[in-house]
């Protein structure tokens, strides 16, 4: 039986409380989350929470086995540092989506905004819509999948993170390069995919990004590029 929880008759407090003492394996429906900050963060536990509108900041941040899945759209930092479960967003994401996250898995339906999944340390973030510039800035583990267009400035300072784009790329930051897509790339693609149910996406056509290892150490002849 799925629990409900009203935010027009409940605290950010009260409902961040009950879903963070959940019980394994509980359903829990929001409702009237009406743009509120900070809803359902730090959850370390296996429940399934589905968020009935739109939200603003920090949505699902620091979540660790929870799947949590938003009717509407996102303000900046969901999934900020979050370290396993899902998080689905059913429309658009403003900026910084998934920053620092280590792990789990961000679904982003609509489009994301400026440095989405910067500094990100393992988490796969899937964008079925474009990017805004200065994605995967600083980019550390991971894969960034943009299955749209990318603004400017992708990939900046990236370190071993994949991106893969199978839109336009508008330019490349300071020493992210296009790499060859190998037969492994492809799988991966596929298993990410099916992990987050999208069935009708071909791998064919994706390109792959990543770090040219040029700047990992200061070098004074790369001095204009730091």
């Amino acid at each position: 039986m799925m629990q409900t929880l009203d935010l027009k008759s409940l605290s950010l407090r009260e409902v961040n409380s009950n879903l963070q003492g959940s019980p394994q394996k509980i359903d829990w429906m929001i409702k009237n989350p009406m743009g509120r900050h900070a809803i359902a963060v730090g959850l370390d536990n296996s429940i399934n929470v589905k968020i009935d509108g739109s939200v603003g900041y920090y949505c699902g941040g620091m979540n660790k086995k929870a799947n949590i899945v938003v009717n509407g759209s996102v303000g900046p930092g969901v999934a900020e540092n979050m370290m396993s479960g899902t998080v689905q967003v059913k429309g658009n994401a403003s900026q910084y989506a998934g920053a620092s996250a280590h792990g789990g898995i961000l679904i982003i339906e609509g489009n994301s905004s400026s440095r989405c999944g910067i500094s990100m340390k393992g988490i796969d973030i899937i964008v079925q819509g474009n990017v805004g510039h200065m994605s995967a800035f600083m980019a550390q583990a991971g894969n960034l999948v943009i299955c749209g267009d990318a603004g400017d400035a992708l990939g900046d300072s990236i370190y071993e993170a994949n991106i893969f784009v199978i839109g336009k790329v508008k330019s490349l930051g300071a020493d992210c390069v296009e790499k060859k897509m190998e037969k492994s790339h492809k799988n991966l693609l596929k298993k990410l995919f099916m992990k987050a149910k999208i069935d009708n996406m071909e791998v064919e056509g994706f390109r792959r990004y990543g770090s040219a290892r040029s700047l990992y150490n200061f070098n004074v002849d790369n001095a204009n590029k730091y």
